[in-house]
């Protein structure tokens, strides 16, 4: 069922179609083959063995950014009176922060204190002392990412927030520094790529390690992250961005727009030539009618080489014969960003595999990248069967306090000495049977 476009037509229950999802589950193999993580790993060691003397070299060398030295990796927000800033951005920032750190107050509660029984539960909550961030700048400068990153882990109550970021985009990029000043960062460096995670992760003699490291990179980031992991915490391995929008029906006051289906698809292609976008639907004029949007839009979209590389590659449309057949779709390719249009909306607390959902043709996926209040750094890949999006408990470490009466312990004595005997373990039932009085 191919057609003139970028964006290929499956029937769900054909093998082509088969073979497209299973496309579409390993589509993040490629990001860490052996040769990307035997690179990296060799990085990591150069940092961690020669500290700034490798970190300076390394930026040298993979940051473009020759001769600097420990000041000039430390960078200033400050905004040279020449630079200009795009009119109305702090308006739109404003309205960013409000909306994100309303969300996550949604999130911030305290520990627990419990007790029942003679027994005295207490749980603590704890944030995180030092926390990484990385703000990626490759092909764009991401100031909506200091925000969702940011927030979150200040209204949980980390003290230090370190910022890494490559240098050059930094220097391209004022509104970026001028976010960062608005959210209070101060220790930022102008790093990017994998040597930043290892200077993060481990330390240098002029950078203190961090305790996590969250935050969107490209594919050397992520294996960078990937490497380091249980050294230091990670919030996850971030792929490219993605989107399935599911547009089932029409709502008879408002029928689905082939061309704003077809702008929300773009919207995320647009990010990265490995993007993953596809339009599930049961209508084959939608389908039809969007891949015709989508080639006209192309036309004049400035970043239109690297979305066509991604509908390409991973990008098509799945014509499905019901709802049912929709969120088995949408459930096995388990998606970063999930729109819901027309009679899918009814299925938004059925889906499972979800990083995000939006419902509605009011509710684009472009608002969750700035401003709707949940996180933008979101599962890929896959990952959301198993992983949610970033939020304020990542910033958080729970510990525990248990206190018994002497009464409830002799109580649970046998209890605990039965269940060590079965494992084979004669100390530990020793030391509870101590607790059954008479013993100790």
């Amino acid at each position: 069922m191919g057609e003139p476009s970028c964006l290929d037509i499956y029937e769900a229950a054909s093998p082509l179609a088969g073979a497209y999802l299973e496309r579409l589950r390993r589509r993040g193999e490629g990001m860490m083959h052996g040769q990307r993580l035997a690179t990296v790993q060799g990085i990591i060691d150069g940092i961690r063995q020669g500290g700034d003397t490798a970190l300076l070299d390394a930026v040298g060398r993979y940051d473009g950014v020759d001769g600097v030295n420990l000041d000039g990796l430390r960078l200033s927000t400050a905004v040279a009176d020449d630079e200009v800033i795009p009119a109305g951005f702090e308006e739109a920032l404003e309205v960013a922060i409000d909306h994100v750190q309303r969300y996550h107050r949604l999130q911030c509660h305290d520990g627990f204190r419990r007790s029942q029984d003679g027994i005295e539960w207490i749980e603590q909550r704890q944030p995180l002392q030092r926390v990484g961030i990385y703000v990626p700048g490759g092909r764009a400068a991401y100031p909506s990412t200091a925000v969702m990153t940011v927030i979150p882990a200040r209204m949980a109550g980390v003290e230090e927030i370190v910022v890494a970021t490559p240098p050059l985009a930094w220097r391209r990029n004022a509104a970026l520094r001028l976010t960062l000043e608005r959210l209070g960062v101060t220790e930022i460096y102008g790093m990017g790529g994998a040597h930043a995670i290892a200077a993060l992760a481990y330390g240098t003699e002029s950078i203190r390690r961090v305790d996590k490291i969250v935050g969107p990179g490209n594919a050397w980031v992520t294996a960078g992250k990937k490497l380091v992991n249980g050294d230091v915490a990670i919030d996850g391995l971030a792929g490219p961005s993605e989107v399935v929008i599911a547009a089932l029906g029409s709502v008879p006051a408002a029928p689905l727009d082939a061309a704003t289906v077809a702008a929300d698809l773009l919207a995320q292609a647009e990010h990265d030539p490995l993007a993953m976008c596809l339009l599930i639907t049961d209508n084959i004029q939608l389908a039809r009618r969007v891949a015709t949007q989508v080639e006209a839009q192309l036309a004049t979209l400035a970043t239109a080489e690297t979305a066509r590389q991604s509908l390409s590659a991973l990008g098509g449309v799945v014509l499905v014969d019901d709802a049912e057949e929709a969120l088995r779709w949408i459930d096995a390719v388990a998606p970063e960003h999930l729109q819901l249009l027309g009679t899918a909306e009814a299925l938004a607390e059925r889906v499972r595999n979800a990083g995000a959902t939006f419902v509605g043709l009011a509710t684009p996926v472009v608002f969750g990248d700035y401003l709707a209040g949940p996180s933008h750094v979101l599962p890929t890949n896959g990952t959301a069967r198993f992983t949610s999006a970033l939020g304020v408990e990542d910033f958080i470490r729970r510990s525990h306090i248990v206190r018994y009466s002497d009464q409830a312990s002799r109580r649970v004595a046998p209890s605990a000495a039965l269940l060590a005997d079965v494992e084979g373990l004669p100390a530990h039932a020793a030391a509870a049977r101590r607790r059954q009085g008479g013993t100790r």
